[in-house]
């Protein structure tokens, strides 16, 4: 993100950096988030933990030594020095810094959070097209009695000169001119541009530099929000400043070296749609500390007040988003092992993240391992996996196609009125769960095509991802002509 602007050895001048935690706060921390109108602060943070705080939307001339995700910083203003997020700072002269850049992100992604219940006609986002390079894409939020509210997106086009215009009959020397120039008039679009679209803070990686195994004095235990056969989990706070989700394993539950191996490459596994993973406690009761979903699982958002409003289009959507994220876990040649909505968290916007990957390979328990009794979701293995213990990618697929039944169902124990040992005889013998009320029979065949018979015949993951991100949108078009454009 940064333009480094002078070499001096190991170190790099930065010139005029501006913090981004306008937009997205560091300490994005319920409990301690700025006066609305008034500037968030991002953290420095030393070795020493303590936090230093930089007014954010302001200009701060940093000295930086790059080293990986997190940047030894010095303000050459105030003289106090720490590490940074190095994704929570940019060139203040440069689009990075400007709060109504998005970047890099999707289409559906721009839509979901555009289309958030607080936003109102004409907000407006600028992000990077997805299907030209070089060029930006503008997504309004509008409105018509037909549809609705609903997301209008218009190609913003590069001159030779370096120029930017979305219609050719009125261009611009730069972008910021671009959005300044439709805050004032509609000109052609579906709306003038009212207000800059809310951001999601972006996840650090990790806590801090080198805060990986930590020590259990560190976290604060605030608020339980869950309990299962092997633990429990909790809202919690780090080392008195950040907002992190805990999970609290009973002893016994898997052995402390097996569970340090494996975290070792579940920390490695970034993407969006996964939930981080930030630390750990790896002495018993072992802790895992990940990034906090201010929804909570996915399960119980469904069955909640929240999952009855939702109609046909969130919920493809969350689906889309869960398969994004397996997608990745099957680029890394990964497992998940217990895909189904109860490992799903939900955070602000209805995104929907991964979680829990891997850990059910680690748990000892013998009535777990046996593949029998309450405590192994039998409803959402696929047969290979409970009767041989094969688990692959193939599998997680199958456990997707059952996942999907909770979504169409608002939460729904799969396969009704039957017990385990019915349900996995049944599968053996052919039965499928019938389409669920009021789900389109396009969906009810992606379920069964991720149930068949033979692994390998079960569609990829990037498959279901491409066929759930198409379902509406095939047949839209890509961009708005606009009025008089």
């Amino acid at each position: 993100i940064l333009i480094f602007k002078h070499d001096v050895g190991s170190i790099m001048i930065l010139e005029c950096l501006t913090c981004l935690s306008h937009k997205k706060n560091l300490n994005a921390d319920k409990y301690r988030q700025s006066p609305r109108g008034k500037p968030a602060s991002v953290c420095l943070t030393p070795a020493t933990g303590r936090a230093i705080h930089l007014p954010a939307g302001h200009n701060h001339l940093l000295s930086c030594c790059r080293e990986g995700d997190w940047w030894l910083a010095r303000s050459l203003t105030t003289g106090e020095s720490g590490y940074i997020p190095s994704n929570y700072v940019a060139p203040s002269d440069s689009i990075q810094a400007e709060e109504w850049y998005f970047g890099k992100i999707s289409r559906r992604d721009s839509e979901r959070l555009l289309l958030s219940l607080q936003n109102r006609r004409g907000t407006f986002l600028v992000r990077e097209s997805e299907t030209t390079k070089g060029a930006y894409c503008l997504s309004v939020l509008d409105y018509d009695n037909t549809k609705g509210l609903n997301v209008k997106h218009y190609k913003i086009r590069k001159l030779d000169s370096g120029g930017f215009y979305i219609t050719s009959r009125t261009q611009f020397t730069s972008l910021q001119q671009l959005v300044f120039h439709y805050r004032k008039h509609a000109d052609g679009l579906c709306h003038s541009l009212t207000a800059v679209c809310p951001v999601l803070k972006p996840q650090t990686q990790g806590l801090a530099r080198d805060a990986w195994e930590i020590p259990r004095e560190s976290l604060r235990l605030d608020l339980k929000l869950g309990q299962g056969c092997f633990g429990e989990v909790w809202m919690g706070t780090w080392n008195g400043t950040t907002r992190v989700a805990i999970k609290t394993l009973k002893t016994g539950t898997m052995s402390p070296e097996a569970f340090l191996q494996e975290a070792q490459v579940m920390k490695k596994l970034r993407h969006e749609k996964l939930v981080q993973l930030y630390a750990v406690v790896s002495e018993e009761p072992i802790y895992i500390v990940t990034e906090y979903m201010s929804q909570g699982s996915l399960l119980d958002f469904l069955k909640g007040d929240a999952g009855k409003l939702l109609r046909l289009p969130q919920l493809v959507d969350m689906a889309s988003q869960i398969a994004a994220g397996m997608a990745y876990v099957e680029r890394m040649n990964y497992v998940h092992r217990d895909l189904r909505a109860a490992n799903i968290l939900v955070g602000d916007s209805l995104v929907c993240k991964v979680a829990d990957f891997g850990l059910a390979r680690l748990i000892e328990d013998n009535e777990y391992t046996a593949r029998q009794g309450a405590k192994f979701p039998i409803k959402w293995t696929a047969p290979e996996a409970a009767l041989y213990g094969r688990f692959t990618i193939k599998s997680d697929v199958w456990s997707f196609g059952v996942l999907l039944t909770e979504l169409a169902t608002k939460g729904r124990v799969p396969y009704p009125g039957m017990v385990n040992r019915e349900v996995l005889d049944q599968v053996e013998r052919g039965y499928r769960m019938p389409c669920p009320a009021e789900c389109p029979s396009s969906m009810h065949e992606l379920m069964l095509s991720c149930w068949r018979r033979d692994a390998e015949e079960r569609p990829t993951f990037e498959y279901l991802q491409g066929f759930l991100e198409d379902y509406f949108t095939s047949t839209e078009p890509q961009y708005q002509p606009g009025e008089n454009l």
